[in-house]
């Protein structure tokens, strides 16, 4: 549901682009401003992921989030001038930082190291449905009258089914250990994951062992964030979290996503076809994160983002060059952009999955909360750059320039990052990761390197199964 009510909050505003700027009068500037303040709100929601999630827990921290999406959604729908909805963007946007750091973190810390991957990578299966319902929405609301506040407004429904729930839901047992409530912990240990299996119980006694190291640790430490500067282990977890997010954002999904009405009618389509159309764009995103929810534990982390991030340049590459294409040719326009649009939102969709679980997986317990706020914060901060300057850019740099040069050649050069610093982390207990990150740079580069050999050999010798990590270690 948080995967849901974050996915809708932040397509409704593509289908709403097309009437409230008028009904305000809004110029473009203002426009853009309202579609960025949501991803700006969420960098403040980000900031104050840390401290709320070390006072409140993650349980209620999820239920603040809730209640700032109500109230976001709420200013929204009854907005009456350009401050409110500056105002109603703002306090979603906080929702959306708060919830968004927090839910893949208290699913990471809840579940079996065999299910993690894959129930991370709903939670961003869930981000790409509730785009779709964002649209889907928009749809249903396009011919009736207050268009554009029945869109923004049906959020409410969504914040109030997840704060309903979150009431039922325990902590997180991890947190309550972190916090010295260890019979808690116990408890809600044995609820969620049962004390009968020898993993289970073994996964229990090596956490609490580590929570009560890292505990020790934390005594002679005043300030334990500076770890992410001292300590090589965390400062190669924050680096590596935040390049993968930066390359999740900096491919330009975002800005493509709220305005892909409007680029939809700049290659022909009507204002309400685009309406319609932008479905094709959301539902690709949905169906690319199946894929990373059934696999994705299988073939392992490192493998998806190799083979995924090539999939965005294509895309580009296809939407760049189809607006060459004249609108006297308008058929044709149309159906390169739509054929682009697919391909990249596809293989986002599998992508997108990665940058939230390996965020949520390759922090220590004690700092997770705080690196979870600078990779939240940094998704955000690089949602609302790239959205806010979308149309200053394109005019700067020309539309195939922005999509091609820029988005792609981020993509290339992140693709040529991952081959060489991106390690795997696959059926790796959180405890077992630790140790992962504690090599240094270069031992690990060059692993990487040899196993890059050693797969385009694979490749090349028709090792299927050991080219895709489903023979042996990777």
């Amino acid at each position: 549901m948080g995967g849901l009510l974050s996915g809708l909050d932040q397509s409704l505003i593509s289908g709403a682009n097309l009437y409230m700027p008028a009904d305000l009068s809004l110029d473009s500037g203002q426009v853009s401003l309202v579609d960025s303040l949501m991803p700006l709100g969420a960098v403040l929601g980000a900031l104050i992921l840390s401290p709320t999630n070390e006072v409140l827990g993650r349980k209620l921290s999820i239920i603040v989030a809730c209640l700032l999406y109500t109230l976001g959604a709420g200013l929204e729908a009854g907005a009456h001038s350009v401050g409110m909805m500056y105002a109603g963007r703002f306090i979603l946007g906080m929702g959306l930082g708060l919830e968004g750091g927090t839910v893949p973190v208290y699913v990471a810390e809840c579940v079996a190291k065999k299910f993690r991957g894959n129930l991370v990578s709903l939670y961003q299966f869930n981000i790409a449905l509730g785009e779709v319902f964002g649209y889907v929405v928009a749809a249903i609301f396009v011919n009736v009258s207050g268009t554009w506040r029945w869109m923004l407004g049906s959020s409410l429904l969504f914040s109030t089914i997840l704060f309903v729930g979150m009431i039922f839901m325990p902590e997180s047992p991890r947190y309550l250990m972190h916090k010295g409530r260890e019979v808690e912990s116990y408890g809600v240990w044995k609820r969620i994951r049962g004390v009968s299996d020898i993993d289970a119980k073994r996964e229990f006694i090596v956490m609490r062992h580590l929570v009560e190291q890292e505990q020790e640790e934390k005594k002679r430490l005043r300030y334990p964030y500076l770890d992410f500067i001292r300590v090589p282990r965390c400062r190669r977890a924050i680096v590596y979290a935040n390049i993968m997010v930066f390359l999740g954002q900096f491919t330009g999904v975002n800005a493509i996503m709220y305005y892909m009405s409007v680029l939809m009618s700049e290659v022909g389509f009507s204002s309400k076809k685009s309406v319609f159309m932008s479905l094709v764009g959301g539902g690709s995103l949905l169906l690319g994160t199946i894929p990373a929810i059934l696999w994705m534990d299988r073939f392992g982390r490192r493998v998806a983002a190799i083979t995924l991030l090539p999939g965005f340049f294509v895309g580009l590459l296809i939407i760049g060059f189809g607006y060459f294409i004249p609108l006297s040719n308008v058929h044709a326009a149309e159906g390169v952009y739509i054929t682009g649009l697919i391909i990249y939102m596809w293989f986002f969709g599998s992508y997108a999955c990665l940058t939230w679980v390996l965020p949520s997986e390759v922090y220590p317990t004690y700092l997770r909360s705080y690196g979870m706020t600078s990779s939240d914060a940094t998704l955000f901060l690089c949602a609302f750059i790239v959205t806010y300057n979308f149309s200053r850019m394109q005019n700067a740099m020309t539309k195939t320039g922005l999509a091609v040069g820029f988005y792609g050649g981020i993509a290339v050069f992140g693709w040529i990052y991952q081959v060489l610093c991106m390690p795997e982390t696959k059926n790796k207990t959180l405890e077992e990761i630790d140790l992962v990150f504690s090599k240094p740079t270069k031992e690990l580069v060059k692993e990487n390197w040899e196993s890059t050999k050693e797969t385009v050999s694979d490749l090349f010798c028709l090792r299927w199964k050991r080219a895709f990590g489903l023979q042996g270690d990777y």
